[in-house]
């Protein structure tokens, strides 16, 4: 269940103004989309690390581009100069490693969060000419071998690699099966709760190929329910509706078999790696090393607190232990994707939080730690990757503040710099040699400004700092985010909020209160970081307070405070936000007796429960495509912070919605998506049904043929059109 909650803020915020400023409607921010920003997208830098290209025109162009001088150096594709092009624009693309020939694809169709169908087309420089990369049905995952002479790809759960010297393709696994077998893509939940969509790696010389096979055929099914609708109709269901069904581990039952494939071009023969006795295990990524006749294999066990990484020779599929780290809570899975072999063979870098904070180690190929990066009581967030020529490492950290992220660069010695001056929140893109960086910074009312910096942090020129929507932001009264601090409900932790107040705040007056959150593990909404003017500044100028609240269990201060609520999910954090909004109510300007909270996915899971639980100081909820009990809910994401139902009865049932109905003494909206792959439409049937056998009245919605998202056509006006008159109503 990743964090969703900023899927639904969609852009803008700024300071008061005055009574005759325009006002905000929910269609400026469904329809209208009047306060959309601007970013700095569809980068990639070139081989010399001086230029970067970048799709122009509405996505029909590709331009070439000197970081130095911001010209236009080179047009490596025009579509509107091709004659009779079936490719109407580019949703994606890719340069080979000589740069000689591009890659794109269009007409992708969505399969669940990260994965999708397209068609990819190839492009040779000489002539300019676009070819489909295949005749033969739609592909996933196209991808250029490093000699750029290959493309490996995945169609129908199978893998296959196309020849782009003789133009010949070749199916490399056969045994590929809808809800059976997917080789070289992940199955659903590894996708989901392992972020990542492709399963295969080339090897760094293009001899061979690794992949990950899943055999999901033991994997217990989910059906989900699809009808007409409208945006888009299902004309084939107008009288009976279909039915899809899929592969869903939930908590505790049969998860997919893993192995780990290597394919050599030259003999056309597969070898298995090892990868342990061990059935029921993850394997969350394959890495190459720098020597083309090693591989890492991430293995993780079932409780996902001990993790191996292993060095498997692609000859004999022998597998060696290269590291290995234990956790007494679990492994945070933001891990996997720091693991970085360095360019001379001899050293790796990776990610841990064994010091009680994350941070950088240095690892030589022996796997003897040589020495940590990166140290003190603060986490690392983001590992940008290591200048070879400048021996320097770059990441950003929270060090200055958990509200905000700043970017750093420390070399050999640990003498440390911070490259970035502003407060806020801090990103960046690095050219290919670490010559140059575009680095985007926003604050919680300023949209995102990007610019251009060079290796010696000089600043080099500005290329979006978002004017327009800034001047469109100065015709509204848009309320400011106020940072607070509120008690947890021990009574000693701090816990970080933010307000927002209307603009004729008036603190003798009684204000209805809104509490919104997410709350889920190593989330973070409380930032100095722009999400956009969204509902929440809707219900700021009609009269309500709004705040967010991150409870214990939440990102950026440790992992004490980060995973405190393992084994219990729910219980520490509904206590928090209880607390918060009993602390919130004894404030003069806060009407007791009209307090809410919203959330959505892990949110709608807090947002019922703090309801039930907080009957006495919650009126009203509304709760989002909730979980409602974790045994519906799927292995790889319950497991890691719960354990199995099996082994942990008590901190299932003792905060599950579904086993409080009884509870219910105000008002509760549920709304969800019947076509919900993430979080079931299950979660709200049940708990709906438990409310009706205590004979409770509540309210709710429910959404055809929508996913996790609930979002297509006017869904989202409506929907949250809908939040805001239940508020009205309950707490006006």
């Amino acid at each position: 269940m990743r964090y969703i909650f900023t899927l639904f803020l969609l852009a803008a915020a700024c300071s008061a103004g005055s009574a005759q400023k325009q006002q905000i409607t929910l269609e400026d921010l469904f329809v209208k989309n009047t306060f959309r920003t601007e970013v700095v997208s569809g980068i990639r830098s070139t081989n010399d690390g001086n230029h970067y290209t970048v799709l122009e025109n509405n996505d029909r162009r590709i331009v070439k581009y000197s970081y130095k001088t911001g010209k236009a150096t080179d047009t490596l594709l025009d579509l509107q100069k091709i004659a009779d092009t079936p490719v109407k624009n580019i949703v994606n693309y890719q340069l080979n490693s000589t740069e000689n020939r591009l890659l794109i694809w269009t007409a992708s169709k969505a399969i669940y969060r990260h994965s999708y169908t397209a068609d990819f087309y190839t492009c040779d420089f000489k002539n300019r000419e676009l070819k489909p990369l295949s005749e033969n049905g739609g592909q996933q995952l196209a991808t250029f071998s490093p000699d750029g002479e290959r493309i490996a790809f995945v169609r129908e759960n199978n893998l296959f690699i196309y020849d782009l010297r003789f133009g010949s393709e070749r199916q490399i696994t056969f045994d590929g099966k809808f809800n059976h077998v997917i080789n070289g893509a992940p199955d659903w939940v590894y996708e989901e709760e392992f972020a990542f969509s492709r399963a295969f790696e080339w090897a760094p010389d293009g001899s061979a190929l690794a992949y990950i096979r899943f055999d999901e055929s033991a994997v217990r099914e989910v059906p989900i329910n699809l009808f007409e609708g409208a945006a888009p109709a299902l004309r084939k269901n107008a009288l009976y509706p279909s039915v899809y069904c899929y592969k869903y581990p939930k908590a505790g039952e049969t998860n997919s078999t893993v192995s780990v494939h290597v394919y050599d071009l030259k003999d056309r023969t597969t070898q298995t790696m090892e990868t342990g006795q061990e059935q029921d295990i993850y394997i969350p990524r394959i890495r190459w090393t720098k020597d083309p006749k090693f591989l890492s294999i991430i293995r993780l066990n079932r409780h996902q607190n001990k993790m191996e990484i292993l060095s498997a020779n692609v000859r004999t599929g022998k597998s060696t232990i290269l590291y290995r780290e234990e956790n007494k809570y679990y492994i945070d899975e933001s891990n996997f994707d720091r693991l970085l072999f360095l360019e001379d063979g001899q050293h790796f870098v990776l990610s841990s939080e064994k010091s009680g904070y994350m941070h950088l180690y240095l690892y030589d190929m022996s796997g003897k730690e040589k020495r940590a990066i990166t140290a003190g009581a603060y986490d690392i967030a983001d590992f940008y990757g290591y200048d070879e020529t400048r021996k320097l490492f770059y990441y950003s950290s929270h060090e200055a503040s958990p509200l905000e992220k700043q970017l750093y660069s420390v070399n050999s010695n640990g003498k440390k710099s911070r490259l970035t001056t502003e407060k806020g929140w801090n990103t960046a893109a690095f050219s290919r040699n670490f010559n140059y960086r575009i680095q985007t910074v926003s604050s919680a009312d300023r949209p995102p400004v990007s610019t251009l910096y060079d290796a010696g942090n000089k600043k080099i020129r500005v290329l979006e700092e978002n004017r327009e929507v800034q001047n469109t932001m100065q015709a509204y009264g848009l309320a400011t985010h106020e940072f607070i601090q509120i008690p947890a409900a021990d009574g000693v932790t701090l816990l970080n909020a933010s307000i927002l107040k209307p603009l004729d705040f008036d603190p003798q007056k009684k204000y209805p209160l809104l509490i919104t959150q997410y709350s889920g593990p190593n989330s973070q909404q409380v930032k100095n970081s722009w999400a956009g003017v969204n509902w929440l500044h809707y219900l700021a100028q009609e009269g309500f307070v709004v705040v967010t609240v991150d409870p214990r269990g939440t990102a950026a201060r440790g992992e004490a405070f980060r995973k405190c609520t393992y084994m219990q999910l729910g219980k520490l954090e509904s206590d928090d936000v209880i607390a918060a909004a009993k602390w919130l109510a004894g404030q003069s300007y806060i009407n007791p007796q009209n307090i809410a909270v919203w959330g959505w996915s892990f949110g709608g899971f807090m947002s019922s429960l703090c309801l039930l639980k907080g009957n006495d100081v919650f009126s009203t909820a509304i709760a989002i495509a909730p979980v409602t009990h974790f045994k519906y809910y799927d292995s790889i994401y319950t497991e890691r912070y719960m354990r199995t139902p099996e082994e942990n009865e008590k901190g299932y049932e003792e905060n599950a919605p579904l086993n409080l109905a009884d509870r219910l003494k105000g008002n509760l909206l549920i709304c969800h998506g019947i076509a919900d792959d993430n979080v079931h439409v299950q979660h709200a049937y049940e708990l709906s049904e438990r409310l009706v056998q205590a004979n409770k009245q509540f309210d709710m919605a429910i959404y055809t043929n929508r996913d996790h998202s609930i979002r297509g056509g006017n869904t989202r006006l409506q929907l949250y059109g809908k939040f805001v008159n239940y508020l009205k109503e309950h707490l006006k």
